[in-house]
């Protein structure tokens, strides 16, 4: 912290938790408390209760929890390899191309995802690919949105990147593929994984453009929970909400220990 004085470092923790807890923590705390109530008609729930949790152990909650996973880790997978790749390429453009190559993949970002999905619900509705009602429309649309963080979080960092390192290798015979598999891409791996972990937090949490495209055999979790606050059903969305967090949770957890590591090799 770059607060020197000590009564400014506790008004700096002050204002931070006065705008943390209403902002950020209040709303979670109101999902996870709402997760085990049976009536909410006060200020505080009553009912405490494990039943809406045994009841998306089974059945298509579980199995849209698998989707969900299946799609953010297709999904981040392929952003992160598009992302990577066009960061690397933009490295050597200068003026008006590397302009035009940042503009190109932060355009689904500038633009509603409700549009995205409709783009690709008209794009893709006729032969030669026929995409529509199929899983692989729903893991394109993904990765077409989170494809702009992965590249950008990957730019930043190859920026920062020393050319020593790279010249040495070439200096010593080294051919460009062998200085990209084992010089670039370890020194990016932080980076890299800290991209992967966007992509996928940013995935497991997509709706609008999931709702315009996903399939009767493919349901994300998030239209499930969808599904039941629509129907009233608000204690057992809370409980499916604060499944998906734990689990968004968990897997950015482990993707930090991954960075962790290569950060220190």
């Amino acid at each position: 912290m770059l607060v020197h004085s000590r009564k400014a470092r506790w008004a700096v923790w002050i204002v931070f938790l006065l705008l943390f807890l209403p902002l950020f923590a209040l709303p979670f705390l109101v999902i996870l408390a709402a997760s085990f109530a049976t009536n909410w008609s006060g200020a505080l729930p009553s009912g405490a209760t494990l039943e809406h949790y045994r009841d998306i152990t089974h059945g298509e909650s579980m199995d849209a929890l698998t989707t969900s996973l299946l799609t953010a880790l297709a999904a981040s997978l392929l952003a992160l390899a598009a992302g990577t790749w066009a960061a690397l390429a933009a490295r050597s453009l200068r003026g008006r191309g590397r302009r035009v190559m940042d503009g190109l993949f932060m355009l689904p970002v500038a633009v509603p995802s409700v549009v995205v999905g409709l783009s690709l619900l008209v794009a893709f509705s006729k032969p030669p690919l026929l995409l529509n009602g199929t899983r692989e429309i729903v893991v394109m649309a993904h990765t077409v949105l989170v494809t702009a963080f992965a590249y950008q979080s990957v730019s930043a960092a190859v920026a920062r990147l020393d050319p020593v390192y790279e010249q040495a290798a070439a200096s010593l015979g080294a051919r460009p593929a062998y200085v990209l598999w084992r010089v670039k891409l370890p020194l990016l791996l932080p980076s890299l994984t800290a991209a992967a972990g966007l992509c996928f937090a940013l995935s497991m949490g997509e709706l609008s453009a999931t709702m315009m495209l996903y399939p009767p055999d493919w349901l994300p979790l998030p239209v499930k929970i969808y599904g039941a606050t629509d129907r009233g059903a608000l204690f057992t969305g809370a409980a499916l909400a604060t499944v998906m967090m734990t689990t968004t949770l968990l897997v950015l957890l482990v993707m930090s220990r991954v960075r962790n590591r290569a950060s220190y090799r």
